[in-house]
């Protein structure tokens, strides 16, 4: 408002001077009240962050041209420099709008049910474990699980998704998603300030203060820029001594284009990719995905799809029946995270198989586990960890080479072999293949899993290096040699398990909502779908970014600038014709930095 009231009182004053209907005093009055405000940032800017920006030189321009009693070309370029400086910021607050719009926000209140009624409580009152009751056309207001009712609801705020999904009770429903058709009954998982929505919006929120190093590197050529601009104005005055080329050139030299082309481009490109549901966690990790030449994929959960399956029991000591080895493994597993042990638990339960509690349980990492089941010792792991337990498996044929082997061993002698596989991920052969077509030099798959079946899972997607029997820490020290050798590395995991590696790579990329908390602590770059088509998106996106910041800075700064101070020193533009010309790359900047929000991005 401030900004407007000044620009239609200099405006005002103008036109009131030029047919002499006021006096000069009163012109130079409504100057200072326009200049002040652009004073008091320059003045701030100097002495604060020791800064010299457009505000400066503007200020400036307009004390020179009254200094030199050039007071209606004074008046005319400090309102259309305001004009300007109304646009930038305009500018900035409509792309980061764009954020708030295209995520939304959620309902203030829900319909909680409790002893039988249904009573609207503010979101700020609710407790983990509340009914809530959601119908047709509402918003969910909690993370939570649906414990009855069966509806459509449409994710894309939180997903990205651009198609309804069908809830049914057990499902994860989550707040600022939509409910378009039926009703549910959602019993609250999280706190209203830990849902996944919140989160989002702070992740965003913060990404906005995280700067690129093109934006530093901008920053730092502008601070160069301005002593050499400030001796190139004043030796044109010594040659010249004409104030209006001063004034003109004041405004053309102005560092504001360069300090605002690349962050307009960085809010709209991280709106883009939320809306698009992924989160890039500020204008440093898009500007190094684009950089990106190495991806590094996990397997389990990643290049597959992280439900695997028992397919067969071999059984190797013959004293055990299939019950028993599987009563052995669950006892073990029951305590383990691991996805192959969801898959022995859930075998175990389609068997309607029952086991008891393991005493002196133990995860040994990357290997398996091991604990005490009906007093009996119990190991339950990789061919590696057998190994390292003096566990012989060297006479064993697998009937099943190509699928992950877990061996269970009881009071140290091998008894079993579980044979588990996983399917592969819906696209993921043809997102390796755009991947490396985009320019992505060396792709890389690292496994706990043995050879075997890393050779097939490769195989079937089309990588052709690959890594397996690894540690935790063999895959940090992997990233580590590929930097070494000179290469930016992306890490692509579930954002549980590969922690460490994710933090290692350059940029860190976790997949999907399955461990959403802790996939957005550890990663640069969060995926809200389990869809490896999302890399490559979120490379186009920071490649078409990076390619606006370029146009931005040549033909915002470039161009415009250059061909403006040409036309000053040659005499055939003055201040006022300055002024209106500078408006010209503010507007590009924002039209072709805004443009990210709805320009089609190809993969």
């Amino acid at each position: 408002m401030w900004e407007i009231i000044s620009i239609v009182t200099v405006g005002i004053a103008i036109l009131m001077f030029y047919f002499q209907l006021i006096p000069l005093y009163i012109l130079l009055a409504s100057m200072a009240f326009g200049l002040y405000s652009l004073a008091k940032i320059a003045v701030m800017d100097l002495i604060k962050e020791r800064k010299i920006g457009t505000e400066l030189f503007i200020t400036v321009a307009v004390i020179i041209s009254v200094a030199g009693k050039e007071y209606l070309a004074g008046a005319v370029v400090l309102m259309i420099i305001l004009i300007a400086e109304y646009i930038a910021s305009a500018s900035g607050e409509k792309a980061r709008a764009s954020i708030k719009d295209l995520i939304g926000s959620v309902p203030k209140t829900a319909v909680v049910k409790k002893d039988g009624k249904e009573v609207s409580t503010p979101i700020s009152d609710l407790k983990i474990g509340d009914i809530i009751l959601v119908k047709a056309g509402e918003k969910i207001p909690v993370d939570g699980t649906v414990v009855s009712g069966n509806a459509s609801v449409n994710q894309a705020p939180i997903t990205g998704e651009s198609t309804p999904v069908e809830k049914t009770p057990n499902d994860t429903a989550f707040a600022g998603s939509v409910l378009e058709l039926g009703a549910l009954d959602i019993q609250m998982t999280k706190a209203a300030t830990d849902t996944v929505f919140s989160r989002i919006i702070a992740l965003v929120e913060e990404a906005e203060n995280q700067q690129a190093p093109i934006e530093k590197y901008t920053d730092k050529v502008a601070s160069w820029l301005i002593p050499i601009v400030f001796i190139f104005v004043g030796g044109a005055y010594f040659f010249t001594r004409d104030v209006k080329l001063v004034i003109a050139l004041l405004i053309f030299t102005s560092p504001a284009e360069l300090g605002l082309a690349t962050p307009l481009v960085t809010i709209a490109a991280i709106a883009r990719a939320a809306r698009e549901g992924i989160l890039i966690k500020g204008g440093l990790f898009l500007e190094e995905l684009s950089k990106v030449d190495t991806i590094v994929f996990d397997k389990t959960g990643t290049l597959t799809a992280g439900t695997p399956q028992v397919n067969e029991i071999q059984i190797i000591n013959v004293a055990f029946s299939e019950n028993e080895l599987v009563q052995f493994a669950a006892a073990v597993d029951r305590r383990s995270s691991h996805p192959l042990a969801k898959a022995i638990l859930s075998y175990a339960d389609k068997l309607k198989v029952t086991f008891s509690e393991p005493e002196n349980f133990e995860v040994i990492k990357g290997r398996g586990v091991a604990a005490m089941v009906a007093s009996k010792k119990v190991l339950l792991g990789n061919k590696a960890f057998m190994e390292e337990r003096n566990i012989n498996t060297s006479s064993i044929s697998l009937s099943r080479p190509t699928d992950t082997s877990i061996y269970l061993a009881v009071d140290e002698q091998l008894a079993g072999i579980f044979y588990i596989s996983d399917t592969i991920r819906e696209k993921a052969k043809e997102t390796i293949a755009g991947l490396r077509a985009s320019g992505i030099k060396n792709i890389i798959m690292l496994t706990g899993d043995n050879l075997e079946t890393a050779k097939h899972v490769s195989e079937q997607i089309g990588i052709l290096d690959y890594r397996a029997n690894l540690l935790p820490e063999d895959k940090i020290r992997i990233i580590k040699e590929l930097q070494q050798d000179g290469l930016k590395v992306a890490m692509v995991g579930d954002g549980i398990n590969d922690s460490p590696a994710l933090v290692q790579a350059n940029i860190g990329i976790s997949m999907g909502t399955g461990g959403t908390e802790a996939a957005m602590e550890a990663a640069d770059i969060v995926l809200m779908q389990d869809k490896l088509d999302k890399i490559a998106r979120a490379r186009a996106i920071s490649k078409r970014a990076f390619r606006t910041i370029k146009e931005n800075i040549f033909v915002g700064v470039g161009v415009v600038h250059v061909t403006g101070i040409t036309l000053v020193l040659l005499k055939i533009i003055g201040p006022i014709e300055a002024a209106a010309i500078h408006l010209l790359p503010d507007t590009l900047v924002f039209l072709n930095s805004i443009k990210l929000l709805k320009v089609k991005i190809k993969d």
